[in-house]
């Protein structure tokens, strides 16, 4: 498990690099204690959750957790909206480095605690290229210590992308990819490419001329007979290095068996329910869009998750584009009685840690990580965000009313900006 540091919004002390063990206590909320929320006060000492049902002690900082929610921090397998802060409009690009410490930021105040960084790896140049990938991986290995959440690598390799492994081979080898995705967009490139508004939206995030793109599409195409064992091969280096692959909007059950078969045991957003039963009765792991539970559908008018989940055939929500959405979800999951609240957290929470071998995380238990929201759920359908703690330290707190002790706490528990 790595170590992380991370950024807070309210408070201006600086974090010590050599910090001794600090407790924070929480007192009495209602907290997800397996599969029911309990009346109880809980204990955190260094990274960990050390004791359920605590009284307050000697803990260095304390906060009144009554009348709010205890939940254990979302995990977020496939996010990109890091993109948005890349580039806030085609061709314009701001730092990684800020897109990062931005989206960080924007993570963490929406309760995710542990994110995937979901890169695309393309064929295409601009803002989803192989270079952009690279720099996007080199910079949350330089700026993981600063982070508030423990954020991690997804590679999303489009397989037509040829040029790429060899390189992706290497990073599976070094140990610097987290989870490995593979993705076929083609039939849809190719597809769009006769729809004038969207063809404009491609040729535009690439930076190519018109006949420059049609050039690339063609040339790019041509190679499809190499495809397949690419894949396999790609897939061989992952397994070796003992990372988990996804594969990406499967259209059939065979194309969901043929992924099984190479050890992609994770299917993420599925087109249609006979895939995605398909996924179920083998016990792949299903993931949909948060989003699109939000929303009532998907935006590309493809299976609404809320469905999914009702049938028990979605078993994770990732926030997909949109960081707000995984909070957002569960709680109208529950309001439109779909499934209860205990079982809507399973799905942004413990299963999706549980899916990429996170196994110190997802539940409020002892010796568990010490990732936990306070959340006022007082308003129907809005969850308020009060706290996050974050592998041990607080991070976030939008109600300074709920510290129990001073502001001036032991800043070895409160990590800064």
């Amino acid at each position: 498990m790595r170590s992380t540091g991370g950024l807070s919004h309210q408070f201006s002390c600086q974090q010590t690099k050599r910090s001794r063990v600090t407790d924070i206590f929480l007192e009495g909320g209602r907290a997800l204690i397996g599969a029911e929320l309990i009346e109880t006060s809980l204990l955190v000492s260094g990274t960990d959750i050390a004791e359920v049902g605590a009284s307050r002690g000697r803990a260095g900082l304390a906060i009144d957790a009554r009348n709010l929610l205890l939940l254990p921090g979302i995990v977020d397998l496939h996010g990109d909206a890091f993109e948005r802060q890349m580039m806030p409009r085609a061709g314009v690009d701001f730092p990684i480095d800020v897109a990062l410490a931005d989206s960080d930021r924007q993570a963490i105040s929406n309760g995710i605690t542990t994110v995937f960084h979901a890169a695309t790896c393309s064929w295409e140049p601009g803002l989803r290229c192989a270079d952009n990938a690279r720099g996007l991986m080199e910079a949350i290995e330089r700026q993981r210590p600063q982070f508030a959440a423990d954020t991690r690598f997804h590679l999303r390799h489009e397989t037509y992308n040829l040029d790429a492994e060899a390189e992706i081979a290497q990073w599976l080898a070094e140990g610097r990819v987290d989870l490995l995705a593979f993705n076929d967009h083609m039939d849809g490139t190719v597809a769009d490419m006769a729809k004038p508004r969207k063809r404009n939206r491609m040729v535009e995030r690439t930076g190519l001329s018109s006949e420059e793109f049609d050039l690339l599409v063609e040339r790019v195409i041509s190679r499809a007979d190499e495809v397949p064992a690419s894949v396999s091969r790609l897939a061989a280096s992952a397994r070796a290095a003992e990372v988990r692959m996804l594969s990406h909007d499967d259209a059939t059950p065979a194309m969901r068996h043929a992924f099984r078969e190479l050890g992609a045991t994770i299917a993420e957003f599925p087109i249609n329910e006979e895939t995605a039963r398909a996924a179920a009765s083998h016990g792949d792991a299903i993931v949909y869009g948060a989003p699109n539970v939000v929303r009532g559908g998907s935006h590309t008018g493809w299976t609404r998750a809320s469905d999914m989940i009702a049938k028990g055939l979605c078993s994770v929500l990732a926030s997909d584009y949109y960081y707000p959405a995984q909070l957002l979800a569960a709680f109208r999951l529950a309001a439109d009685g779909v499934v209860p609240l205990v079982q809507a957290w399973d799905l942004i929470s413990a299963s999706p840690a549980r899916a990429t071998g996170l196994t110190d995380r997802g539940t409020l238990a002892e010796g568990r990580r010490a990732d936990i929201l306070l959340v006022d759920d007082s308003v129907k359908l809005r969850p308020r965000l009060i706290a996050v703690i974050s592998g041990g330290k607080l991070v976030h707190l939008t109600d300074a009313t709920r510290l129990l002790t001073a502001v001036a706490a032991p800043r070895e528990a409160v990590v800064a900006a």
